[in-house]
């Protein structure tokens, strides 16, 4: 199990918010947890610091760009990015230094999936430069993708015929568990079964992890096969349920296990 750190901008600094309070066009505030004090390419350097390659960097809404682009100055090739990405800007982001892109809302339609879209931008950029995201809510015992800051339904569940189907196209799944993401209560034990259960790409979980006690479900349940990314709970984000420095090594020693195992 890896752990994929982030870099969460909003309105140009890095910040932990709740993701699904963020409504276009800026009608609400969204409620945020956390405001940094320190630029996007401290985190950056933290990371390769660490070689906590894969983290990501989320462009929340518009005005995000330059922070962005400093942030992936800092570490190239070591972190994707993610944020309105779509066929017009992907190759771009990927000359600016990221490893990956990482698409939700511009593959999908009146909430299905536009697999000829999906098929572009995998023949643009190339599958290994490509990540889907497919975070998810629950509904009705199933959980659905989520578009359009997370506020719109898709037709679209998450089953593991679907991860397995999709993964010819793409790198890598991130997949937040939007029902508990930024609010340190815990995590998605259902939804992490869903995931492990796919096992033809990597699978990055995030949402709801605040204890240790979390990290060892997600590697138990998860069989070793996810990896995941932790926000508002991490010291580093202003939270008091863990410590960087213990994910860092939680998540080293797990993945060497896994190595040698």
């Amino acid at each position: 199990m890896k752990f994929r750190p982030c870099i969460d901008l909003h309105d140009g600094k890095v910040k932990q918010i709740i993701g699904s309070t963020l409504r276009a066009g800026g009608s609400a505030a969204p409620q945020t947890n956390f405001s940094s004090r320190f630029p996007p390419s401290h985190y950056s350097r933290m990371y390769r610091q660490d070689d906590l390659t894969g983290g990501h960097v989320i462009m929340l809404g518009p005005g995000n760009e330059e922070a962005a682009m400093e942030a992936l100055a800092a570490w190239p090739g070591g972190l994707q990015i993610g944020g309105g990405i779509n066929d017009d800007n992907a190759a771009l982001w990927l000359e600016r230094g990221a490893s990956h892109v990482i698409v939700t809302s511009y593959v999908f339609h009146d909430g299905i999936l536009d697999e000829n879209r999906l098929r572009s931008l995998c023949n643009l950029i190339g599958r290994r430069h490509l990540v889907l995201d497919l975070s998810c809510r629950r509904k009705d015992d199933t959980y659905f993708v989520v578009t359009d800051r997370w506020q719109k339904f898709t037709r679209l569940a998450i089953t593991r015929r679907i991860l397995d189907d999709l993964a010819v196209y793409c790198d890598e799944f991130l997949v937040h568990a939007v029902d508990v993401e930024g609010k340190c209560m815990g995590v998605d034990a259902q939804l992490i079964e869903i995931l492990a259960a796919s096992t033809r790409v990597p699978v990055t979980y995030a949402g709801g992890v605040s204890t240790m006690a979390d990290l060892e479900l997600i590697a138990g349940s998860g069989y070793g096969k996810l990896d995941v990314t932790v926000g508002s709970a991490l010291d580093i984000f202003g939270g008091n349920g863990l410590r960087y420095a213990d994910v860092v090594a939680f998540c080293g020693k797990q993945k060497q296990e896994s190595d040698d195992g």
